[in-house]
């Protein structure tokens, strides 16, 4: 149990430094949940803004489907541990 929680910490701390790179280098940050269907997740914008899209496999475009409200960002990097 112990090395389970050594490793999830180690691969937050990983996941925390591939985020705040791609976001430096003004790109988008690409955050999958669990509670997603297996074709969405949410971009992470360098301004602040996530969105939730849909990848359509067949021509691995992204249809934006929801901006969030202001609020929601903060509450959803918190409860995924990426706040600053």
């Amino acid at each position: 149990m112990k090395v389970k929680r050594i490793s999830a910490c180690g691969n937050s701390i990983v996941v925390r430094k591939l985020r705040d790179q791609k976001l430096h280098d003004g790109l988008p940050f690409m955050i999958n949940v669990k509670e997603l269907s297996s074709n969405q997740c949410y971009l992470e914008y360098p301004d602040g803004v996530i969105k939730l899209v849909s990848v359509v496999s067949s021509s691995r475009e992204m249809n934006v489907l929801n901006e969030l409200i202001p609020s929601e960002p903060f509450s959803l990097r918190k409860r995924l541990n990426l706040s600053t």
